[in-house]
């Protein structure tokens, strides 16, 4: 056996293609410390569910739509900005006024007027559409990467089956206890009986069908 590498997988016309750019809704949130008074952009309205007029924005109001695994984390973060400044980041997961869940990431700094730290300002950018987009691809790539495998293995049986007179039970138990043997995924001994069944039918056309069988399988 000549080949030690997994076999090559091209995904190409395989993985359906995802739109390059994925909708992230991105709002702002403005805090003032004189005041007290927040103010949220249309879209931040809309991420938790809301339109502008529907309510009156309040930080108790916004991290009532924190998640409660996420709540104790996002109150020490805003803390955390308001009294030593940022730039900071944190994920969080915030559930708006219909039950939806919403993964995001909020970035937030001082507001800073004069030299003095009037309040926060905060980025809130929607990433759940993105994040499905990406597990979507990933998942697409797992399935099509499996099904080439699968292949790869069912070719390697059927060189076992027609030139050493295997049943498909038999020579997939072959290619499995090999792979324990040597400690090597079954997938990448399937590709070494091809290469190998492959190198065989190009060299000496005149070897002995026995002694080639015995030369492809002497692992085995």
């Amino acid at each position: 056996m000549t080949s030690t590498t997994e076999p090559a997988v091209s995904l190409s016309g395989v993985v359906s293609s995802i739109e390059y750019f994925v909708d992230c809704p991105t709002g702002t949130v403005e805090h003032y410390f004189a005041d007290g008074v927040v103010h949220w952009s249309d879209e931040l309205y809309r991420i938790h569910g809301y339109e502008r007029g529907d309510v009156v924005p309040t930080l108790e109001l916004g991290m009532s739509h924190i998640e409660p695994a996420d709540r104790d984390a996002v109150q020490a973060f805003w803390t955390s900005v308001t009294t030593r400044g940022g730039p900071s980041s944190i994920y969080a997961s915030i559930r708006d006024l219909n039950g939806r869940v919403h993964k995001v990431l909020l970035s937030a700094d001082l507001i800073v007027q004069d030299t003095e730290p009037t309040g926060v300002w905060g980025l809130v950018v929607d990433l759940t559409q993105s994040i499905h987009a990406d597990r979507h691809q990933l998942a697409n790539e797992a399935v099509a990467a499996s099904a080439l495998s699968r292949a790869v293995i069912e070719q390697a049986k059927g060189i076992l089956m027609g030139r050493a007179g295997l049943s498909a039970t038999e020579a997939f138990d072959r290619i499995s206890s090999y792979s324990q043997r040597t400690n090597r995924k079954v997938v990448v001994i399937s590709q070494e009986i091809i290469d190998r069944a492959l190198t065989l039918t190009h060299q000496d056309q005149h070897q002995p069908r026995t002694e080639a069988l015995l030369d492809l399988f002497r692992a085995l």
